[in-house]
């Protein structure tokens, strides 16, 4: 197997794994999302949103979802890869997440995220998004 070609295999297993990850993240099983992490993985969310922008270990991950969750009706958002770009161990996902909140309003967002992966599993995620969508829809500030 010539070296480009191992590197396109990589590359496209990357991106099964995020695509994986995005529809378990979907279904709202915080074990499930945890489990494609690395134990030292880190998760940034871009912004200044009190108890969710910033850099959290997985376990500050796994307790902020566990949060978010409760305020779902469906006890989940679910993301949706639109397009995905991979290039070593990097994969960028442009997504849209959707979900109708028990505070009656509706959570439809654009991001971009960028995924580093080791060994199959995510190590560091960097999360873009509409951060005053997210405060007006969660906070109603």
């Amino acid at each position: 197997m010539s070296t480009e070609t191992a590197t396109e295999s990589k590359e496209q297993a990357n991106k099964a794994v995020v695509t994986e990850f995005m529809e378990v993240f979907s279904r709202g099983d915080v074990d499930a999302i945890l489990s494609f992490l690395t134990d030292d993985a880190t998760w940034w969310v871009a912004g200044t949103i009190e108890g969710i922008s910033g850099e959290k270990d997985r376990a500050a991950f796994g307790e902020m979802l566990a949060g978010l969750s409760t305020l779902s009706t469906t006890g989940a958002i679910a993301l949706t890869p639109k397009a995905l770009t991979a290039e070593g161990d990097r994969v960028a996902a442009e997504t849209e997440s959707y979900a109708e909140l028990t505070n009656g309003r509706v959570y439809n967002n654009l991001y971009h995220f960028v995924f580093e992966l080791s060994d199959g599993r995510i190590r560091r995620v960097k999360e873009y998004l509409d951060t005053e969508h997210t405060r007006a829809v969660f906070l109603g500030a």
